[in-house]
C-alpha cells in the first residue's frame, strides 16, 4: 500500500470532516520512525511507547499550525527529538543522577531489555553510544540510523550543519574508542 503525501495528509486535516483519516495516513506514515528515533535515545520500550503518544498529540494539537517552510517530518523528529532530551533531562533531574549514572542505568536496562535482541557487537555499539552526551547521540542516531542529511538534521536540531558534522564526527571517534577499549564488559 503506498502510504500518503505530506501534502495530501495536510490538506486532508485542514478539512474538519478528514481530519481523523489525515491523522490515520500520518500515523501509519511515520508512527515506526518516530518511535525507533524516540528508543534509541530514551532505550526503554515502556518510556518510548509513552513518549510517542506524547508526541503524536503535540502533533495534532498543532498540526494546524504546521508552516510548510519545513518538511512535515522534520517537523514531527524535532518535537520527538525535544520530547526525548525533556525526559531524559527531568529523568536526570528527578533522580539528582549525575550523566554517566543516567547512562550506566540505560545501558543496564538495554542488557536487561526483552526488546533488544542483538548479537554482542551491537549490544557494544548501543552501549558506546549511551556515554554519549545527549546532542551527540541525537546526532549520531539520526545520521547513523536515520541516514537522514545533515541538511535535515539541523532543521530538526536547529544547529548549523557544520557543527553538526563535527558533532557526528566526535560521536564517531568516542564510539571508536570505547569499541577498541578491551576492557568493557557486559
Amino acid at each position: 500500500m503506498k502510504q500518503a503525501e505530506d501534502s495530501e495528509i495536510l490538506e486532508k486535516f485542514s478539512n474538519e470532516k478528514t481530519r481523523n483519516e489525515a491523522f490515520n495516513l500520518l500515523l501509519t506514515k511515520y508512527q515506526q520512525k518516530i518511535y525507533w528515533h524516540v528508543r534509541r535515545l530514551v532505550i526503554d520500550h515502556d518510556d518510548a511507547d509513552d513518549l510517542v503518544q506524547d508526541v503524536f498529540i503535540k502533533v495534532w494539537k498543532n498540526l494546524e499550525k504546521f508552516r510548510s517552510d519545513s518538511q512535515l517530518y522534520t517537523w514531527i523528529y524535532r518535537i520527538a527529538s525535544n520530547e526525548s532530551i525533556t525526559f531524559l533531562n527531568k529523568k536526570k533531574q528527578r533522580n539528582n543522577t549525575p550523566l554517566d549514572e543516567v547512562s550506566s542505568e540505560l545501558s543496564e536496562t538495554l542488557v536487561e531489555s526483552s526488546y533488544f535482541n542483538g548479537d554482542t557487537i551491537q549490544m557494544k555499539l548501543q552501549q558506546a553510544i549511551l556515554t554519549l552526551p545527549d546532542k551527540q547521540r541525537l546526532v549520531f542516531n539520526m545520521k547513523y540510523y536515520d541516514d537522514l542529511k545533515y541538511e535535515e538534521i539541523s532543521e530538526i536540531t536547529g544547529t548549523s550543519v557544520g557543527a553538526l558534522k563535527a558533532s557526528f564526527h566526535i560521536a564517531v571517534k568516542k564510539i571508536e574508542v570505547f569499541m577498541l577499549n578491551d576492557d568493557i564488559n557486559f
